[in-house]
């Protein structure tokens, strides 16, 4: 069969490109495929196993409609509300919402984000915005943060939590349902048809039937994700599809008490800590913080194990958890920053007996593994029941493990309590981006016909810029 247009993943990204074809009166062909379930169908069987089970043929957390983001806690940063410098310009803070927004002035960016926001306003989002109401109290912390040479960023979010984000998108994939947008689900995109430098479409293997079959189309748009940016990566090898070195965030989950992070959950819901410890000066940052909830799992490419943060409305837990990022920015010679970070996640999974694993902070400084007994007596008790004890630093290695212990000693000058020996360390979580795919102003990349939107190729980081990609991309795509 043959498209007006092929988009290759369903994830906020490709959600929010159908929708706005939909307004454009421009959705009369256009074809989405995922190697996941629908909304409906997403389910994942953790909770009453025990253990991740690594479902087969794709994690259901990471695959499916509305992508691997959206599932994990669903929280929506709302840029355009947050506060201005003194020139007016909206403050992202570190590489806050990716390289899209060095594509736009401050007004569009903040009409396209105001436009994203009111579209998952229409859907379902909570009106009540958190991180608003102590704006005298967050400077505070933020004076103390600088003073410890650390940078504390703060958006107005929007909580969907867990089991809202699953109302909200089933409504979204039923309005494209009902505009009739064709979706391709439990559908792997083994390959690009690409001639003369010319995309013609995508070969597909359905996984259910068995059976391969090419879908033909003059436009295609790449919106994978970060669970598909190995894919992507191995296809602009093999098609010559230009790019730059990119990065690898690798890291671990860390999980404290709430006592502790009251004040940061209280005022921001949400603080991101930005710093360049001693002595390597690496950037390491927290991200998906998430007050009161519960540490997962999730299951990648070649059935490697990370670990993430689910954040639900109603079902709370009596810890913190967020993640501690190390960037990873290579140079020449070396240009696989995935596979290094596939290499390190391995490694891990191997120690942990196909299971992620989780370390008491006090047992690293003591240079000793964490056991099964050290948990049972531990303050903080694992939200993450399936994880094993074990001793992180034999795989995450020894400049990315010094960065994180030094930041954690480095925001416990501005948060006390959060070097405590009993919090936990679960590893390891890691935030694959593709090598960063080099596109044009219509984000077309060097393949006439083939386009990039989202977090997988580089252009986006988290939900709201992504879903902001994919209403640009409609309305670019709508005036060729």
């Amino acid at each position: 069969m043959k498209y007006d247009l092929i988009v290759i993943g369903m994830g906020p990204s490709a959600v929010f490109l159908a929708y706005e074809l939909i307004q454009k009166n421009k959705a009369k062909n256009v074809l989405l495929i995922d190697q996941g379930k629908s909304v409906e169908n997403r389910y994942c069987p953790m909770e009453k196993a025990g253990k991740c089970l690594k479902c087969k043929p794709y994690c259901n957390i990471t695959c499916g409609f509305s992508g691997a983001g959206a599932f994990s806690d669903g929280k929506l940063n709302s840029y355009h509300l947050s506060s201005r410098d003194k020139d007016g310009k909206i403050y992202l803070g570190g590489n806050g919402g990716g390289y899209f927004r060095e594509y736009y002035s401050e007004d569009e960016l903040n009409e396209l984000l105001t436009y994203t926001d009111n579209i998952y306003l229409k859907f379902g989002a909570d009106p009540k915005l958190k991180g608003t109401e102590h704006i005298e109290e967050i400077k505070k912390l933020q004076e103390k943060a600088f003073k410890n040479n650390l940078n504390l960023v703060s958006f107005p979010i929007r909580h969907l939590g867990t089991e809202k984000a699953h109302i909200l998108y089933g409504e979204i994939e039923k309005y494209l349902k009902e505009h009739n947008i064709n979706m391709m689900f439990e559908t792997e995109v083994k390959d690009l048809i690409i001639k003369n430098n010319t995309i013609k479409g995508v070969k597909v293997h359905h996984i259910k039937e068995n059976i391969d079959e090419e879908l033909l189309s003059d436009k295609v748009v790449i919106a994978v994700g970060r669970k598909g940016a190995s894919w992507l990566s191995e296809m602009c090898e093999k098609h010559n599809i230009a790019t730059k070195i990119g990065s690898v965030d690798i890291g671990i989950r860390y999980e404290l008490p709430n006592k502790v992070m009251a004040k940061i959950n209280e005022y921001m819901y949400e603080g991101k800590f930005i710093g360049r410890p001693y002595p390597y000066g690496d950037k390491v940052r927290t991200f998906c913080q998430n007050p009161s909830v519960f540490v997962s799992a999730e299951v990648y490419d070649n059935g490697l194990t990370l670990v993430n943060g689910h954040s639900y409305k109603d079902r709370k837990s009596e810890n913190t958890n967020l993640a501690i990022l190390v960037s990873h920015n290579f140079t020449y010679p070396f240009d696989k920053p995935i596979e290094y970070g596939e290499n390190v996640a391995q490694n891990l999974n191997r120690l942990g007996g196909n299971a992620i694993m989780v370390q008491r902070l006090g047992d690293i400084y003591r240079g000793r593994r964490t056991w099964e007994e050290d948990l049972k007596n531990n303050s903080v008790r694992p939200t993450l029941k399936g994880a094993v004890a074990g001793d992180l630093t034999y795989g995450l290695g020894y400049r990315t493990m010094t960065d994180i212990l030094q930041f954690i000693k480095d925001v416990d000058k501005v948060v006390e309590g959060f070097a405590n020996p009993d919090n936990l360390l679960y590893g390891p979580e890691i935030k694959f981006y593709s090598n960063e795919i080099i596109l044009d102003k219509d984000f077309m990349t060097s393949i006439k016909g083939l386009y990039s939107i989202g977090d997988g190729g580089g252009l986006t980081t988290g939900l709201m810029m992504a879903s902001c990609s994919g209403v640009q991309m409609a309305r670019i795509l709508c005036k060729k």
